[in-house]
């Protein structure tokens, strides 16, 4: 990103509006503009503190983080989501099939574990309380 778009702050509204797959169109609509007023503010290199407040809640984000924006920082925190463990590059499938997420998935698989045998438990209740009434 060059220094002009660093500081540009209608750029990155733009740009962090397409990260999170939305249209002109349904920014304007949240922010109750229109849609060529939107294309407006993402041509300005400013905007109004008020105006950027408004616009970050439409977007899910806080101004400062509009401010602060870099699609630099966007890689390093995917980057230090996933760790690639895999010494074969050669192919994007080989490699994320060795992409290691950051979350605990010994725990995640108890917690499905948990989850299916309290399900088992309601079916097994469940008919139990059939075979009584008959």
């Amino acid at each position: 990103m060059s220094t002009a778009t660093k500081n540009h702050i209608g750029r990155k509204i733009s740009r962090i509006r397409e990260l999170r797959d939305m249209k002109q169109e349904a920014l304007a609509q949240a922010l109750g503009i229109s849609q060529q007023a939107v294309s407006n503010i993402e041509n300005s290199e400013t905007v109004e503190d008020a105006k950027l407040e408004e616009i970050a809640k439409a977007l899910g984000v806080t101004a400062e983080g509009i401010k602060q924006f870099s699609e630099e920082a966007v890689f390093n925190i995917i980057s230090n989501t996933y760790h690639n463990t895999s010494s074969d590059t050669s192919t994007l499938i080989a490699s994320s099939l060795n992409y290691q997420p950051t979350f605990n998935t010994v725990e995640k698989i108890v917690e499905l574990y948990e989850r299916l045998l309290q399900a088992e438990k309601d079916k097994v209740a469940y008919m139990e309380r059939l075979m009584n009434k008959s």
